[in-house]
Protein backbone atom coordinates (compact mmCIF):
# COMPACT_ATOMS: atom_id res chain seq x y z
CA UNK A 1 0.00 0.00 0.00
CA UNK A 2 1.31 3.36 -1.52
CA UNK A 3 1.94 6.14 1.69
CA UNK A 4 -0.72 8.03 -0.21
CA UNK A 5 -3.08 5.26 -0.12
CA UNK A 6 -2.11 4.75 3.33
CA UNK A 7 -3.15 8.49 4.53
CA UNK A 8 -6.37 8.19 2.60
CA UNK A 9 -7.28 5.30 4.08
CA UNK A 10 -6.95 6.89 7.96
CA UNK A 11 -8.27 10.22 6.88
CA UNK A 12 -11.69 8.21 5.85
CA UNK A 13 -10.96 5.69 9.18
CA UNK A 14 -10.96 9.22 11.49
CA UNK A 15 -13.72 10.67 9.55
CA UNK A 16 -16.02 7.28 10.24
CA UNK A 17 -15.04 7.64 14.12
CA UNK A 18 -16.16 11.13 14.20
CA UNK A 19 -19.40 10.71 12.97
CA UNK A 20 -19.53 7.68 14.96
CA UNK A 21 -18.62 9.62 17.89
CA UNK A 22 -21.27 13.03 16.89
CA UNK A 23 -23.70 10.35 16.23
CA UNK A 24 -22.88 8.69 20.22
CA UNK A 25 -23.08 12.32 21.14
CA UNK A 26 -26.60 13.10 19.98
CA UNK A 27 -27.80 9.96 21.07
CA UNK A 28 -28.97 10.76 24.63
CA UNK A 29 -31.40 13.55 24.16
CA UNK A 30 -32.20 11.72 20.88
CA UNK A 31 -32.96 8.53 22.45
CA UNK A 32 -35.42 10.88 24.05
CA UNK A 33 -34.18 10.14 27.90
CA UNK A 34 -34.87 13.29 30.53
CA UNK A 35 -32.03 15.61 31.64
CA UNK A 36 -33.53 16.13 35.16
CA UNK A 37 -32.17 19.19 37.11
CA UNK A 38 -32.26 19.40 40.89
CA UNK A 39 -34.63 21.81 41.49
CA UNK A 40 -32.50 24.60 43.29
CA UNK A 41 -35.11 26.66 45.33
CA UNK A 42 -32.61 29.73 45.91
CA UNK A 43 -32.68 32.52 43.59
CA UNK A 44 -29.43 32.14 41.97
CA UNK A 45 -29.42 28.74 41.52
CA UNK A 46 -33.12 28.67 40.37
CA UNK A 47 -32.46 31.28 37.70
CA UNK A 48 -29.06 29.50 36.65
CA UNK A 49 -31.32 26.03 36.43
CA UNK A 50 -34.06 27.74 33.86
CA UNK A 51 -31.46 28.84 31.41
CA UNK A 52 -30.08 25.90 31.29
CA UNK A 53 -32.99 24.01 30.96
CA UNK A 54 -34.28 26.44 28.45
CA UNK A 55 -30.95 25.15 25.94
CA UNK A 56 -31.17 22.09 26.29
CA UNK A 57 -34.94 21.96 25.53
CA UNK A 58 -35.16 24.60 22.89
CA UNK A 59 -31.34 24.00 20.95
CA UNK A 60 -31.18 20.80 21.86
CA UNK A 61 -34.44 19.27 21.53
CA UNK A 62 -33.62 17.84 25.22
CA UNK A 63 -36.58 16.72 27.24
CA UNK A 64 -35.99 18.29 30.83
CA UNK A 65 -37.51 17.95 33.95
CA UNK A 66 -36.79 19.33 37.56
CA UNK A 67 -37.66 17.78 40.82
CA UNK A 68 -37.58 20.21 43.98
CA UNK A 69 -35.44 19.32 47.23
CA UNK A 70 -33.06 20.76 49.49
CA UNK A 71 -29.24 20.88 48.87
CA UNK A 72 -28.52 17.92 50.53
CA UNK A 73 -31.41 15.63 49.24
CA UNK A 74 -30.66 16.53 45.95
CA UNK A 75 -26.67 16.04 45.98
CA UNK A 76 -28.10 12.48 46.97
CA UNK A 77 -30.18 12.21 44.32
CA UNK A 78 -27.27 13.45 41.53
CA UNK A 79 -25.19 10.64 42.68
CA UNK A 80 -27.82 8.13 42.42
CA UNK A 81 -28.42 9.17 39.16
CA UNK A 82 -31.84 10.43 40.13
CA UNK A 83 -30.94 13.78 39.11
CA UNK A 84 -28.03 14.43 36.33
CA UNK A 85 -27.14 18.31 36.65
CA UNK A 86 -26.89 20.29 40.01
CA UNK A 87 -26.57 23.85 38.54
CA UNK A 88 -24.91 25.27 41.57
CA UNK A 89 -22.85 23.48 43.44
CA UNK A 90 -20.55 25.41 45.54
CA UNK A 91 -17.73 22.74 45.74
CA UNK A 92 -16.57 20.96 49.18
CA UNK A 93 -19.00 22.10 51.17
CA UNK A 94 -21.20 19.40 51.69
CA UNK A 95 -20.24 16.04 53.16
CA UNK A 96 -22.58 13.93 50.95
CA UNK A 97 -20.86 15.50 47.67
CA UNK A 98 -17.75 14.85 48.83
CA UNK A 99 -18.48 11.95 49.84
CA UNK A 100 -19.83 11.38 46.16
CA UNK A 101 -16.85 12.38 44.67
CA UNK A 102 -14.82 10.04 46.54
CA UNK A 103 -17.11 7.25 45.08
CA UNK A 104 -16.40 8.22 41.62
CA UNK A 105 -20.22 8.97 41.21
CA UNK A 106 -20.38 12.76 40.51
CA UNK A 107 -18.09 15.50 38.81
CA UNK A 108 -17.80 19.00 38.93
CA UNK A 109 -17.99 20.31 35.21
CA UNK A 110 -16.88 24.25 34.46
CA UNK A 111 -17.64 26.76 36.08
CA UNK A 112 -21.10 28.16 36.67
CA UNK A 113 -19.73 31.50 38.15
CA UNK A 114 -16.63 32.82 39.61
CA UNK A 115 -15.96 35.50 42.27
CA UNK A 116 -18.99 34.76 44.30
CA UNK A 117 -18.79 35.01 48.34
CA UNK A 118 -20.31 34.34 51.40
CA UNK A 119 -20.22 35.10 55.40
CA UNK A 120 -21.51 36.84 57.86
CA UNK A 121 -23.60 39.80 57.50
CA UNK A 122 -25.52 43.37 58.75
CA UNK A 123 -27.26 45.93 57.32
CA UNK A 124 -24.36 49.35 57.11
CA UNK A 125 -26.95 51.51 59.09
CA UNK A 126 -26.00 49.11 62.05
CA UNK A 127 -22.49 50.22 61.85
CA UNK A 128 -22.32 53.61 60.07
CA UNK A 129 -25.84 54.85 60.53
CA UNK A 130 -28.34 56.55 57.57
CA UNK A 131 -28.75 60.08 57.98
CA UNK A 132 -31.31 60.44 55.12
CA UNK A 133 -33.51 57.70 56.84
CA UNK A 134 -33.25 59.22 60.27
CA UNK A 135 -31.15 56.22 61.32
CA UNK A 136 -28.44 56.35 64.05
CA UNK A 137 -25.74 53.79 64.70
CA UNK A 138 -26.15 51.37 66.92
CA UNK A 139 -23.04 49.11 66.79
CA UNK A 140 -20.92 51.34 65.69
CA UNK A 141 -17.55 49.88 66.52
CA UNK A 142 -18.85 46.33 64.98
CA UNK A 143 -16.68 44.61 62.38
CA UNK A 144 -15.49 40.79 63.84
CA UNK A 145 -17.51 37.86 64.67
CA UNK A 146 -15.40 38.26 67.91
CA UNK A 147 -17.67 41.14 69.35
CA UNK A 148 -20.70 39.45 68.70
CA UNK A 149 -20.22 37.74 72.18
CA UNK A 150 -20.83 41.27 73.84
CA UNK A 151 -23.51 41.74 75.39
CA UNK A 152 -24.29 45.27 74.02
CA UNK A 153 -24.11 43.83 70.93
CA UNK A 154 -26.43 41.01 71.59
CA UNK A 155 -28.75 43.25 72.92
CA UNK A 156 -28.75 45.08 69.41
CA UNK A 157 -29.77 41.75 67.93
CA UNK A 158 -32.30 40.87 70.35
CA UNK A 159 -34.76 37.64 68.81
CA UNK A 160 -38.30 38.94 69.47
CA UNK A 161 -39.45 35.52 70.68
CA UNK A 162 -36.05 35.37 73.71
CA UNK A 163 -35.16 38.80 73.48
CA UNK A 164 -32.88 38.05 76.33
CA UNK A 165 -31.03 36.43 73.41
CA UNK A 166 -29.85 38.23 70.30
CA UNK A 167 -31.16 36.30 66.84
CA UNK A 168 -29.01 34.97 63.85
CA UNK A 169 -30.66 34.47 60.70
CA UNK A 170 -29.40 31.10 59.38
CA UNK A 171 -29.78 29.27 56.05
CA UNK A 172 -33.22 26.74 55.94
CA UNK A 173 -32.61 23.49 57.19
CA UNK A 174 -31.01 21.09 55.07
CA UNK A 175 -29.04 23.77 52.82
CA UNK A 176 -25.17 23.53 53.34
CA UNK A 177 -24.49 26.97 54.60
CA UNK A 178 -27.05 26.04 57.54
CA UNK A 179 -25.01 23.07 59.12
CA UNK A 180 -21.50 24.70 58.40
CA UNK A 181 -23.26 28.23 60.18
CA UNK A 182 -24.52 26.55 63.15
CA UNK A 183 -21.15 24.85 63.32
CA UNK A 184 -19.71 28.35 63.93
CA UNK A 185 -22.25 29.86 66.52
CA UNK A 186 -20.52 27.09 68.36
CA UNK A 187 -17.50 27.56 67.91
CA UNK A 188 -17.44 30.92 68.00
CA UNK A 189 -18.82 30.38 71.40
CA UNK A 190 -22.26 32.01 70.62
CA UNK A 191 -24.88 29.21 71.07
CA UNK A 192 -26.35 30.47 74.32
CA UNK A 193 -25.84 34.02 73.20
CA UNK A 194 -27.73 34.06 70.03
CA UNK A 195 -30.94 31.78 68.71
CA UNK A 196 -29.90 29.99 65.60
CA UNK A 197 -32.90 30.69 63.91
CA UNK A 198 -33.74 29.13 60.54
CA UNK A 199 -36.26 29.98 57.90
CA UNK A 200 -38.27 27.73 56.22
CA UNK A 201 -37.17 28.70 52.75
CA UNK A 202 -34.49 30.65 50.55
CA UNK A 203 -37.20 33.23 49.82
CA UNK A 204 -38.87 33.33 53.64
CA UNK A 205 -34.74 34.01 54.37
CA UNK A 206 -34.85 37.31 51.67
CA UNK A 207 -38.28 38.24 52.88
CA UNK A 208 -36.69 38.43 56.35
CA UNK A 209 -33.93 40.60 55.49
CA UNK A 210 -35.48 42.48 53.22
CA UNK A 211 -38.21 43.43 56.23
CA UNK A 212 -35.50 44.34 58.33
CA UNK A 213 -33.48 46.79 56.04
CA UNK A 214 -36.67 48.91 55.00
CA UNK A 215 -37.92 48.75 58.39
CA UNK A 216 -33.76 50.05 59.46
CA UNK A 217 -34.12 47.27 62.05
CA UNK A 218 -30.84 45.44 63.20
CA UNK A 219 -30.55 42.34 61.64
CA UNK A 220 -27.26 39.70 61.78
CA UNK A 221 -27.23 37.00 59.12
CA UNK A 222 -25.72 34.38 56.84
CA UNK A 223 -25.85 35.52 53.13
CA UNK A 224 -23.75 34.90 49.86
CA UNK A 225 -23.39 36.39 46.24
CA UNK A 226 -24.19 36.33 43.87
CA UNK A 227 -27.85 37.52 45.40
CA UNK A 228 -30.34 40.44 44.54
CA UNK A 229 -29.83 41.24 48.19
CA UNK A 230 -26.58 41.71 47.66
CA UNK A 231 -26.88 44.30 44.95
CA UNK A 232 -30.21 45.82 46.16
CA UNK A 233 -28.93 46.86 49.37
CA UNK A 234 -25.71 48.20 51.50
CA UNK A 235 -24.22 45.48 53.99
CA UNK A 236 -21.38 45.10 55.88
CA UNK A 237 -19.64 41.51 56.46
CA UNK A 238 -18.33 40.99 59.52
CA UNK A 239 -14.31 39.69 59.75
CA UNK A 240 -13.54 36.54 60.27
CA UNK A 241 -10.36 34.44 61.50
CA UNK A 242 -8.40 33.67 58.32
CA UNK A 243 -9.65 30.46 56.84
CA UNK A 244 -7.53 27.19 56.24
CA UNK A 245 -8.30 23.76 55.53
CA UNK A 246 -7.35 22.37 58.91
CA UNK A 247 -10.48 24.81 60.79
CA UNK A 248 -12.53 24.30 57.75
CA UNK A 249 -12.55 20.61 57.82
CA UNK A 250 -13.67 20.36 61.06
CA UNK A 251 -16.54 23.10 60.43
CA UNK A 252 -17.67 21.20 57.64
CA UNK A 253 -17.70 17.67 58.64
CA UNK A 254 -21.55 16.87 61.17
CA UNK A 255 -19.02 14.95 63.20
CA UNK A 256 -16.13 17.83 63.42
CA UNK A 257 -14.56 19.39 66.35
CA UNK A 258 -16.19 22.80 67.85
CA UNK A 259 -13.29 24.39 69.07
CA UNK A 260 -12.36 27.01 66.56
CA UNK A 261 -13.81 28.58 63.72
CA UNK A 262 -12.44 30.72 60.80
CA UNK A 263 -13.40 32.87 57.46
CA UNK A 264 -15.48 31.00 54.35
CA UNK A 265 -12.85 29.68 51.83
CA UNK A 266 -12.61 31.05 48.35
CA UNK A 267 -15.78 29.88 46.26
CA UNK A 268 -15.61 27.56 43.44
CA UNK A 269 -18.79 26.73 42.06
CA UNK A 270 -19.39 24.85 38.96
CA UNK A 271 -22.08 22.46 37.52
CA UNK A 272 -22.34 19.09 39.97
CA UNK A 273 -23.20 16.42 37.46
CA UNK A 274 -23.91 12.48 37.84
CA UNK A 275 -20.87 10.30 36.29
CA UNK A 276 -22.85 8.27 34.72
CA UNK A 277 -24.46 10.73 32.52
CA UNK A 278 -21.18 12.45 32.11
CA UNK A 279 -19.48 9.53 29.66
CA UNK A 280 -23.40 9.16 28.36
CA UNK A 281 -23.89 12.64 26.93
CA UNK A 282 -20.74 14.41 26.18
CA UNK A 283 -22.23 16.62 23.62
CA UNK A 284 -24.12 18.18 26.98
CA UNK A 285 -20.88 18.10 29.14
CA UNK A 286 -19.34 20.05 26.05
CA UNK A 287 -21.59 22.83 26.92
CA UNK A 288 -21.16 23.50 30.79
CA UNK A 289 -17.63 23.23 30.33
CA UNK A 290 -18.18 26.78 28.66
CA UNK A 291 -21.40 27.84 30.30
CA UNK A 292 -19.82 30.23 33.13
CA UNK A 293 -22.52 33.44 34.06
CA UNK A 294 -20.46 36.54 34.63
CA UNK A 295 -21.44 37.57 38.18
CA UNK A 296 -22.41 40.57 36.90
CA UNK A 297 -25.12 39.66 34.92
CA UNK A 298 -26.16 36.59 37.29
CA UNK A 299 -26.92 39.75 39.74
CA UNK A 300 -28.41 42.31 37.43
CA UNK A 301 -31.35 38.91 36.38
CA UNK A 302 -31.77 38.41 40.24
CA UNK A 303 -32.39 42.09 40.69
CA UNK A 304 -34.98 41.82 37.58
CA UNK A 305 -36.58 39.40 39.64
CA UNK A 306 -37.11 40.98 42.45
CA UNK A 307 -37.84 44.26 41.00
CA UNK A 308 -40.56 42.76 38.90
CA UNK A 309 -41.76 40.24 40.85
CA UNK A 310 -41.68 37.17 38.50
CA UNK A 311 -40.08 33.97 38.66
CA UNK A 312 -36.64 32.40 37.50
CA UNK A 313 -38.52 30.86 34.52
CA UNK A 314 -39.39 34.66 33.37
CA UNK A 315 -36.08 35.85 34.23
CA UNK A 316 -34.46 33.47 32.53
CA UNK A 317 -36.60 34.26 29.51
CA UNK A 318 -35.32 37.86 29.80
CA UNK A 319 -31.71 36.43 29.98
CA UNK A 320 -31.87 34.72 26.94
CA UNK A 321 -33.88 36.97 24.85
CA UNK A 322 -31.29 40.51 26.16
CA UNK A 323 -27.80 38.71 26.59
CA UNK A 324 -27.62 36.27 23.76
CA UNK A 325 -24.37 37.39 23.54
CA UNK A 326 -23.29 35.35 26.73
CA UNK A 327 -24.97 32.45 26.08
CA UNK A 328 -24.97 32.17 22.49
CA UNK A 329 -20.99 31.73 22.67
CA UNK A 330 -22.12 28.29 24.80
CA UNK A 331 -23.70 26.52 22.35
CA UNK A 332 -24.21 25.98 18.39
CA UNK A 333 -24.90 28.11 15.51
CA UNK A 334 -28.00 26.15 15.11
CA UNK A 335 -28.87 25.43 18.63
CA UNK A 336 -28.52 29.34 19.27
CA UNK A 337 -31.07 29.89 16.22
CA UNK A 338 -33.63 27.29 17.38
CA UNK A 339 -33.57 29.49 20.80
CA UNK A 340 -34.07 32.48 19.84
CA UNK A 341 -36.91 31.24 17.62
CA UNK A 342 -38.49 30.18 20.43
CA UNK A 343 -38.03 33.13 22.03
CA UNK A 344 -40.25 35.27 19.66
Amino acid sequence: MSISTMKLTFAAAGLMLAASAGAANASYCGDGKTVTFAGIDWESGAFITEVMKTILAKGYDCQVDSIPGNSVTLEQATANNDVQIFAEEWLGRSDVWNKAVEEKKVVAVGKTFVGASEGWFVPDYVVHGDPARNIEAKAPDLKSVSQLSDPKVVEVFADPEEPSKGRFLNCPSGWTCEGVSTAKLEAYKLGDAYVNFRPGTGTALDSAITSAYLQGEPILFYYWSPTAIMGKFKLVQLEEPAYNEACWKELSSANGKRDQACAFPSVDVAYGVNSTFASEAPEIIAILEKATFPLEAVNGSLAYMADNKVDAAAAATEFLKTKAGIWGKWVSEEARGKIEASLK
